[in-house]
């Protein structure tokens, strides 16, 4: 069977989707204190964050409140309440020493995570059915180069008989200073994508071969990149995220302003 690949990429924006103890000089590093985020219809969205030292205390904007829970200096619990409905999901994280090994979602799924070394960790997302019993949403491989994340290989578990769903999504980095790199812990969540990264992320790409019982090979195409302003630090103070091939022949575009502590 001849396999095609289609290339398409993912903009990472603000989801909410850094060490194992506490820093003496928080003083003397950059902390992102606002984030404003503005769309191509002009319509924008503020996130204010609160620190307690280097440790995020919560982030806040007109659609969100995020609340950090801290143990040791890892960040062992999440809680996201939405304005609008009033609605709240929590996410607990697990270490071992100082490695995450699993999320537990308030949404009833669950993430486990093998760290095979410092550069690969492979993991198997699972929820629960009606009858209580666990089923495989979906497993694959993080690996890491110069403390950022590179790529993403994964494969859907829970496709229909026959159907076989793979994704590479891949990451280009600046060698600039990710602000998000700085909060103490947020290097750990894996569920974060490329914020974990020290680096800020240009290029987003994921390769998507879906292939079903008579080896049909059915791909769409997107692609995104992002283009950075920085102060004399090094750290982004904009960002203009376009996207240049989407897949729905629609265009898109997202400029995000960074302001300091």
């Amino acid at each position: 069977m001849r396999k095609g690949k289609i290339l398409f990429g993912v903009v990472s924006i603000f989801l909410l989707i850094l060490f194992s103890c506490s820093k003496d000089n928080s003083d003397n590093i950059k902390l992102l204190k606002k984030l404003v985020e503005t769309s191509s219809d002009g319509t924008s969205n503020t996130t204010l964050f609160t620190y307690k030292g280097n440790e995020i205390v919560n982030a806040d904007n007109e659609k969100q409140h995020v609340d950090y829970t801290y143990t040791n200096g890892l960040i062992t619990k999440i809680i996201t309440k939405t304005k609008v409905n009033q609605s709240s999901t929590s996410l607990e994280f697990t270490y071992d020493k100082d490695k995450l090994v699993g999320i537990k979602s308030s949404d009833n799924y669950s993430i486990k995570f093998t760290h095979k070394s410092d550069e690969t960790v492979s993991y198997q997302k699972t929820t629960l059915s009606s009858q209580n019993e666990e089923v495989k949403v979906c497993h694959g491989v993080l690996f890491f180069k110069n403390k950022n994340l590179i790529k993403d290989k994964r494969t859907l578990d829970d496709t229909e008989p026959g159907i076989t769903s793979n994704y590479d999504l891949s990451y280009e980095y600046d060698l600039k200073n990710n602000p998000f790199y700085n909060i103490l812990g947020f290097d750990k969540l894996l569920n974060q994508n490329d914020l974990i990264s020290i680096n800020n992320s240009q290029i987003g790409i994921v390769e998507a071969t879906i292939t079903n019982a008579e080896d049909q090979i059915t791909s769409s195409a997107n692609f995104y990149k992002s283009s950075f302003k920085y102060d004399k630090e090094g750290y982004p103070t904009e960002k203009v995220a376009e996207s240049v091939m989407p897949s729905d022949g629609k265009s898109g575009y997202l400029k995000t302003e960074y302001f300091y502590k």
